[in-house]
Order: C-alpha cells, then structure tokens, then sequence
C-alpha cells in the first residue's frame, strides 16, 4: 500500500461524517434549533480526526518529506494551498466552538452563525478531499523511492498509536443511525 493509502481510507470516514453535519444543517434550520451535543461530537471529531489524527499525519510526515524533495511548481503550489486549507478549517472549527458556546449561555441570534460556520466546513471538506485524492496524493508518491515509501507507511503506523480510530468510526456510525 502506498502511503496515501490510510490518509485516502481516513477520507471516507470524514465524507461520511460530513453527510451528517449537512443532516443536522437541515434540522438546524427547520426547528431554529441548535443541538449543542451533536456540535460537541462534531468539532471533537473535526480536531481529533481530521485535523490532529488525519491533518497531522499530511503535515507532519508526508508534507514535510515533500519538503525535501524538488517538487514540480504545481505539486509545490497544491501543497501550500492544502496547508492554507487546514488553517481554514481550524480557525472555522475555532469560530463554530465559540458560536456554539455563546448559543449555550443562552444567545439564540447566533444560531445563524452556527448554521453558517457548519455549511461552510460541510462545504469545504468535500473540496478539499477531491483536491488530495485527485490531484495531489497518486501525483506527489513518484518523488519516493519504495523504501521511503515503506518508511512513511511505518512512520504514520506510528502516529496513529496517538489516536483510537475505533472511537471514530464508532462515533460516525452512531450519528448515522440517529433519526431525528
């Protein structure tokens, strides 16, 4: 498996936990109404998972290596512009955290902002998906020999050991059988 492999299976599960976000978009609006437990699991799983868990691994491991490598100015501009997008969906999961808590101390204008800040990461994370598994994940492995490949795979086995995969997909699943 190449590297990209994980980080490519890791995208499933966040796609899946997005068609729930979109979900609860809906609902949200419908019963002018936020649910701030789900929102709870839903920033957790957007900073453990997708940011710490699956960010972590890009730019801690396979970005950094490409750093090393003299990569071609559009693999290097993809690149930037991925990191640039993670630092979006933090400060917009950042924003989503304090909306959610000036709705919980009782300010229900701000449940525009909620609904807003949700469609904004229900709209990106499927953009930014396509962007890594299409044109940026199969390209950017032709700069790693098979041995750094294998050695990549090791070192993001190891990361993970940080991370319990488990409670995720379990958590998903769960918010997928909740029927409102």
């Amino acid at each position: 498996m190449m590297p990209v492999g994980p980080l490519m299976i890791e995208h499933r599960l966040i796609e899946r936990m997005i068609r729930v976000l979109k979900e609860k978009i809906q609902r949200f609006q419908a019963r002018r109404e936020a649910d701030t437990a789900f929102i709870d699991k839903a920033v957790d799983f957007i900073k453990m998972y997708a940011d710490k868990c699956h960010h972590g691994k890009e730019e801690d491991i396979l970005f950094r290596d490409l750093a090393k490598k003299k990569l071609q100015a559009d693999h290097k501009k993809i690149m930037d512009e991925l990191i640039q997008e993670h630092i979006y969906a933090r400060n917009t999961t950042k924003s989503l955290v304090s909306a959610k808590e000036r709705y919980a101390q009782g300010d229900r204008q701000v449940l525009s902002d909620i609904v807003k800040l949700m469609d904004e990461l229900a709209v990106f994370y499927p953009k930014h998906i396509e962007k890594e598994d299409k044109h940026f994940f199969i390209p950017v492995m032709k700069y790693f020999s098979g041995q750094e490949q294998e050695e990549m795979l090791k070192e993001f086995a190891e990361f993970d050991k940080n991370f319990d995969h488990a409670r995720y997909k379990k958590l998903v699943s769960e918010l997928e059988q909740v029927k409102e």
